[in-house]
């Protein structure tokens, strides 16, 4: 009776122990949602994606802005005056028109007005660093949510085995062939193991919440995903040399040397002449017109240091500009390597961990039926299967962190981007709100009608 007993237990183990390696080592079902539909959808709906282009097109208006110097300055004036004198009062009114333009400011408005779409152009370089920063977060908080419900399967793999032994421990101390120790020691490593899947599921929903606040829906079911393989630089210099001079940090810091630049012109036009001519019609009480004309030439002599502090502070921030150039790139080029790195490190610990859980898979079966026979214990076999899980996650991890590198990589070379990905989305082009709105004279409603 003990005897068919044990060899019904052992087998069922075997059983067990063959399916959680197949599992491990089987290709994953095709699920829902692949990682460039979620980098799609986030694309589109992330709310600080979607906060840095509500900024840029606020940009978009500085260029409108500076251009309203080469336009005249139109009002309406209306006048009522009573005045009384020893007695006698007199009353008198007028409306009028008047116009003043600037005929030159010594190119102040001309130097705005280029430093103004530098800014343009820096803003839309950094809306595509947004971009990128927000699909590199889709990737990570994607690999995340399927590392951790990878893990979750395994733990509960996991409990599945330890019950089973567990259950076998108890047999066989009912019938004399173990020990109270045996039985404990399964015991504890079962209620072990729960505690840990417990912390496994918390961890993966915690990850979901993430999900869920980048692409802005709960995952469901998602694919794995595969090595970008076809869209990496093929040496680490080449990525470097992409990084350093494609970047878009680098061709913002690049656009606001120019900003500066313009700048430093704007205020040494401060000491230039400056002519301005203006203009009135009016008409008072009894239909007596006016009408007056006046050209003004200024030629500034001392204002105060003011305008020479505006100089200096200006050529200033024209230096840290070109130091912040440098900066940005030291910085690419250290996020380049660091990320190259790391995905090469991650490829060859998958390659490790694949080998050790395919060994740790025949230690456990070569345990188990040593221990059939009496030459290992229950702790031998509860220890070779923690080995077994260990490497299975390890291999989530790795795999987990590969992956994120790689993409990492395209992120600091600038090449995560929507057309690089081919991504089924429509593309957002900040080019369109620029055109309809730098050349606008008036109008108090937004392109898009608010």
């Amino acid at each position: 009776m003990l005897e068919c007993l044990l060899v019904s237990f052992f087998t069922k183990s075997l059983a067990c122990v063959a399916v959680i390696s197949m599992v491990a080592i089987s290709p994953q079902p095709a699920f829902a949602e692949t990682l460039y539909q979620a980098m799609a959808k986030a694309y589109e709906n992330n709310p600080d994606l979607n906060a840095a282009r509500a900024g840029l097109r606020a940009t978009d208006e500085g260029v409108a802005l500076a251009k309203s110097g080469y336009r005249p300055i139109i009002a309406a004036e209306a006048v009522a005056s009573s005045t009384n004198t020893e007695g006698f009062q007199t009353d008198a009114a007028s409306v009028g028109v008047s116009i003043n333009q600037t005929l030159f400011d010594g190119f102040q408005t001309r130097n705005n007005v280029r430093a103004a779409e530098a800014q343009v152009f820096a803003g839309r370089e950094n809306l595509r660093g947004t971009e990128i920063d927000i699909l590199l977060a889709t990737v990570q908080a994607y690999v995340n949510v399927n590392r951790d419900n990878q893990i979750v399967v395994y733990r509960k793999q996991n409990i599945a085995f330890l019950q089973e032994q567990f259950s076998a421990a108890k047999a066989r101390f009912d019938v004399g062939e173990s020990t109270r120790t045996d039985v404990s020691l399964a015991e504890a490593q079962l209620a072990g193991a729960r505690a840990s899947l417990t912390a496994a599921i918390a961890q993966a929903k915690s990850s979901a919440a993430v999900y869920a606040q980048i692409v802005g829906t709960m995952p469901k079911s998602l694919k794995a995903v595969a090595l970008p393989r076809k869209l990496l630089p093929p040496t680490l210099d080449s990525a470097v040399s992409q990084g350093v001079t494609e970047h878009p940090a680098v061709l913002a810091s690049l656009y606001g040397v120019d900003a500066a630049g313009y700048n430093v012109k704007s205020q040494e036009g401060t000491f230039l002449p400056g002519v301005k001519l203006s203009g009135s019609v009016s008409e008072a009480d009894g239909g007596v017109s006016t009408a007056r004309v006046e050209a003004r030439v200024t030629v500034p002599l001392y204002q105060g240091g003011a305008a020479s502090a505006r100089v200096r502070q200006a050529k200033e921030q024209l230096g840290q500009q070109r130091i912040l150039v440098d900066k940005t790139r030291r910085s690419i080029q250290q996020s380049v390597i660091t990320s190259w790195t790391q995905m090469e490190a991650a490829q060859a610990t998958i390659e490790a961990n694949r080998a050790q859980l395919s060994a740790a898979n025949l230690a456990l079966n070569g345990v188990v039926e040593e221990r059939r026979v009496g030459q290992r214990t229950t702790l031998d076999v509860l220890n070779a299967q923690q080995t077994v899980l260990n490497a299975k996650e390890a291999i989530s991890q790795s795999e987990r962190n590969a992956i994120l590198a790689s993409f990492s990589v395209l992120a600091s070379t600038g090449k995560l981007t929507v057309d690089r990905l081919g991504l089924r989305v429509a593309n957002y082009r900040a080019e369109d709100h620029y055109e309809a709105t730098k050349d606008r004279w008036y109008g108090l409603r937004t392109i898009d009608g608010r």
